[in-house]
């Protein structure tokens, strides 16, 4: 493919992704703190309508009519004939739903377009803050159309969001960390790193592609990694969707953190 058919094509799933998770987010911002029907899957996490009908919404919205685009969802059962596609549209319609459900803001809309098992477009839209994040692939990410980048330095006073015991272990053999406070979005997490508004996130086992695929572009665009403690990328639209603990970082600061958590098993 030519070098500006190329970027035209990432331009226009760039345009479609944003407005379809703008209105996506507007819709279930205008159901929140509302009366909702609330009940558990099969793994015990909680489910609301508003999750089902943002990704009815979006699947409608997304839907390619030749067909050539996989669509892969929290809330939608796997099709097996997903593995050969090419492309694939990796959606959580609602990242944070215990947030959503108990009135809390951190909370978001997450979508990417992978290709060959990686993210080229991704929009995460936090509703509630009016804050869409957006990358793609080469052309770096942007908070509400302004460039974003992650931070960098060393680990003392760095600012780190993580699960309660990762930041207890990460305290015992780096003291001069700082927790940040619980983000209940996993995907929105990682993009405050992005953002430069939190130094490192930490992310425990068993994250599945739709709460990393999207942020995971919106950090590397960004200038920062995401990877497994083993400094690996992520594949996505694998067989099994679900990832080992991971960390995202600016480059120095996560060489630093990789680091540290393989020399005391932090993970473990």
């Amino acid at each position: 493919m030519p070098v500006a058919e190329f970027e035209d094509d990432r331009s226009r799933y760039r345009e479609q992704l944003v407005s379809a998770v703008r209105e996506a987010g507007e819709l279930a911002l205008a159901r929140f703190r509302g009366p909702l029907k609330i009940w558990n899957k099969d793994n015990y996490s909680p489910v609301s309508e508003v999750d089902i009908a943002v990704n009815e919404f979006l699947q409608e919205r997304l839907r390619d009519p030749a067909g050539q685009i996989g669509w892969l969802s929290e809330e939608t059962e796997d099709d097996p004939e997903l593995m050969q596609a090419r492309r694939v549209w990796i959606i959580d319609p609602i990242d944070g739903t215990r947030a959503y459900i108990s009135g809390l803001a951190d909370w978001s809309v997450a979508t990417a377009l992978v290709e060959d098992g990686r993210p080229i477009v991704a929009a995460l839209f936090a509703p509630v803050e009016d804050e869409m994040f957006v990358a793609v692939a080469g052309q770096g990410a942007t908070l509400n159309d302004v460039p974003i980048r992650t931070t960098d330095g060393g680990l003392d006073g760095a600012c780190v969001a993580a699960p309660a015991g990762y930041q207890k272990r990460l305290k015992t053999f780096e003291p001069g960390l700082v927790a940040h406070p619980k983000i209940h979005s996993l995907a929105l997490r990682i993009a405050r790193v992005a953002q430069g508004a939190i130094d490192a996130a930490f992310a425990s086992g068993n994250a599945h592609d739709w709460d990393l695929a999207a942020a995971d572009l919106l950090v590397h665009e960004a200038g920062g990694a995401l990877t497994t403690f083993a400094r690996e990328s992520l594949i996505y639209n694998k067989p099994q969707p679900v990832h080992p603990p991971l960390v995202a970082a600016g480059r120095q600061r996560h060489a630093a953190l990789t680091a540290l958590v393989q020399e005391h098993n932090i993970s473990r």
